[in-house]
């Protein structure tokens, strides 16, 4: 999806959740004070309690929010449609791309922090990925007719999991340039989905094969769509 507009500036609360995120990330739920938070966007720690009640807020919006957004872009992507379901699963794969380059903090704090959520929260967070989850299990049987939906749905799984290993691949120098990366990643997704299509023989429309010529081709640049981890 892009856009003519400038983009909005980052608002305060904007700011306060991504330093919380690197800094759950980096040390723990536990082991980050509101001060810390506070004092990585300039504010007094008294001050965050305008934007949120306090730590638990900040993690409830954090994890909830990512799971919304990855959902609403994964329908938006699905409803746009393309020439094929293989086009709409490359752009479901870009989408998810970005959310794993981009947002990697919040794939670590998910792993660790999600049980600490209020039961209301994470129930909510369990609920939206199973959707996210559904709504690509529905494209890859679409892209893989032959498919058994147990097949597609373990399969999304671990595309999700090698998607969102990017956490594990921080150190300086570990990760091509965000480009390199992208398309390295499509391509991986797009093989480990294309193993769906060799398992008894099952064969995948032909959308599936001119659909991954095309997004090896259309990676030269990085999507700038937005789009979660299980």
């Amino acid at each position: 999806m892009s856009s003519t507009h400038a983009p909005a500036a980052t608002s305060r609360r904007e700011q306060i959740l991504k330093e919380a995120a690197r800094l759950f990330a980096e040390r723990g739920f536990h082991g980050v004070g509101v001060d810390e938070i506070g004092a990585a966007v300039g504010i007094s720690g008294p001050g965050l309690y305008r934007h949120f009640a306090g730590k638990d807020a900040m993690l409830a919006e954090l994890l909830v929010g990512i799971s919304e957004r990855l959902l609403d872009g994964g329908r938006i992507r699905a409803a746009s449609g393309g020439d094929s379901p293989a086009a709409v699963l490359d752009a479901l794969i870009d989408g998810h791309i970005d959310f794993a380059l981009d947002d990697r903090p919040l794939i670590t704090v998910h792993d660790r922090e999600l049980d600490r959520l209020r039961e209301a929260d994470r129930k909510r967070v369990r609920r939206l990925q199973r959707e996210y989850v559904e709504l690509w299990v529905q494209v890859v049987r679409e892209v893989y007719p032959a498919c058994a939906e147990a097949d597609a749905r373990a399969s999304v799984h671990a595309v999700f999991g090698l998607l969102n290993s990017t956490p594990h691949l921080s150190r300086p120098g570990a990760l091509p340039g965000r480009t390199e990366m992208s398309a390295l990643l499509h391509r991986l997704a797009r093989g480990a989905f294309a193993a769906l299509a060799e398992d008894g023989g099952a064969a995948a429309d032909t959308g599936a094969t001119n659909g991954v010529r095309h997004g090896a081709a259309a990676l030269a640049a990085p999507s700038d769509a937005s789009g979660q981890p299980r």
